[in-house]
C-alpha cells in the first residue's frame, strides 16, 4: 500500500503543476516539487527522474483511466494541451455511473441509522451528479421499502443502546392489547425480515429472550442509571438458526415434509424454504421435500402462501392446523 499511496501523491503533484499556467514546468521543476510533497505527507525526499517520466507516461495511459493530455513545449516544457483537464475531474463513463447510481439506492435503504444520515449530504450530492450525468430513466435496480411503516425513527436509538450496552424503557403496545405498558429492556439484536424490523433482547426480570416488532413500540427512552444486562446463553448467530421469521413459539424440532406440485417445485428448489431444505422424493406430481425447523407462525404463513400448489404431509400437527385455516379460508368464498 506505501508504493500506491506514493504513487498517488506524485500524480496528484504532477497534476497540480500542470493545471498552473502561470508557471513553465520542467522535468526538473517537477522533480522538485514531487520531492517536497513527498517528504511533507511520507517523510520521504528524494525522487528520480525515471521515475517521474515514468509516471508522466503513465498518466497519458488509459492504464489508470487517466488519459491525461500531457504534451512538451519547445521539446523543454510540459503542460496540459487542454487548459480545463485535471485528473480529478475525469468524465465518469456509463459504466462508472450505473455503479453510483446503484450504490448511492442501496445507502439508501439504511436512512435510519445516524452513521448513514452523515452521509445523506453526500449520497444527495452523488445523486444530484448523476442525474446532471444521465438522462432520467427508469431504474434497473429496486429495493423493497415501506417508508409508511411505523416505527422506522426508533431505528437509530435503538442500535446505539444496544451497541452501548444501555437499558432500554420501552412502551409497548401488542396488536391484541388495548393499551400499552412501560418496562425496562435490555436489546441484544436489531432483526430485520419481511420488511418489518424487530427488537430482540430481554425484559427486566426475566430470562426469556423477547421480540419486539418495532411498529408497536409507542416510545422509546435510554436509561443509563440502570445496569445492562447480559444474557450469556443468548448467541445472535445461532438464534434463529431453525427458524423461518422473528417468532419462536416452539422449543422441539420438527421435520417438517412438504408435497410441492410440479408447477411450484422450480420455484421451491431455486429459493428453498430454510437452509435445512433437502429433497425427499421426485415424481412426475411434484417432489416431496423436508425442512427441520421449529414451526411458527411465519412458516404456516408462508405455507399458506403457496396455496393449493404446497401440501404438508408431516407432522399431523401442523398438516390438520393448514387443513383448518385453508377450510376456514375457503368457506369465506361461499
Amino acid at each position: 500500500m506505501p508504493a500506491n499511496r506514493n504513487a498517488l501523491i506524485r500524480y496528484k503533484t504532477i497534476d497540480l503543476c500542470l493545471q498552473n499556467r502561470f508557471r513553465k514546468w520542467t522535468l526538473e521543476n517537477l522533480i522538485e516539487s514531487v520531492s517536497e510533497a513527498l517528504y511533507e505527507y511520507e517523510g520521504i525526499y528524494g525522487v528520480s527522474k525515471r521515475t517521474i517520466q515514468g509516471d508522466i507516461q503513465m498518466m497519458r495511459s488509459d492504464k489508470l483511466g487517466y488519459n491525461a493530455p500531457i504534451i512538451v513545449v519547445d521539446k523543454k516544457y510540459y503542460s496540459y494541451e487542454d487548459t480545463e483537464y485535471s485528473i480529478t475531474n475525469m468524465p465518469l463513463s456509463e459504466n462508472d455511473l450505473s455503479q453510483l447510481a446503484e450504490a448511492a439506492s442501496f445507502l439508501k435503504q439504511f436512512e435510519g441509522f445516524s452513521h448513514f444520515q452523515e452521509l445523506s449530504g453526500v449520497i444527495q450530492k452523488l445523486e444530484d451528479h448523476i442525474y446532471t450525468k444521465t438522462t432520467k430513466e427508469a431504474p434497473i435496480i429496486h429495493f423493497e421499502k415501506n417508508e409508511n411503516l411505523k416505527g422506522l425513527s426508533h431505528l437509530d436509538p435503538l442500535y446505539q443502546a444496544i451497541k452501548n450496552k444501555i437499558p432500554l424503557e420501552i412502551s409497548y403496545q401488542p396488536f391484541k392489547a388495548k393499551s400499552s405498558n412501560t418496562f425496562l429492556f435490555f436489546g441484544y439484536l436489531l432483526k430485520e425480515f419481511n420488511n418489518r424490523w424487530f427488537l430482540v433482547g430481554q425484559k427486566k426480570d426475566t430470562t426469556s429472550i423477547m421480540t419486539l416488532a418495532l411498529d408497536r413500540i409507542v416510545s422509546v427512552k435510554t436509561n443509563p442509571t440502570k445496569k445492562y444486562i447480559k444474557n450469556g446463553a443468548f448467541n445472535p448467530h445461532t438464534y434463529y438458526e431453525h427458524v423461518i421469521g422473528v417468532t419462536l413459539s416452539s422449543t422441539s424440532l420438527k421435520k417438517v415434509r412438504i408435497f410441492v406440485n410440479k408447477t411450484n417445485a422450480p420455484y421451491v428448489l431455486t429459493k428453498p424454504l430454510h437452509h435445512s431444505q433437502e429433497i425427499l422424493d421426485k415424481t412426475k406430481e411434484g417432489i416431496i421435500i423436508q425442512i427441520t425447523v421449529l414451526p411458527n407462525f411465519e412458516l404456516e404463513r408462508l405455507i399458506l402462501g403457496f396455496g393449493e400448489s404446497m401440501e404438508v404431509l408431516g407432522p399431523s400437527r401442523l398438516r390438520n392446523r393448514i387443513k383448518n385455516k385453508l377450510k376456514k379460508a375457503a368457506e369465506s368464498y361461499l
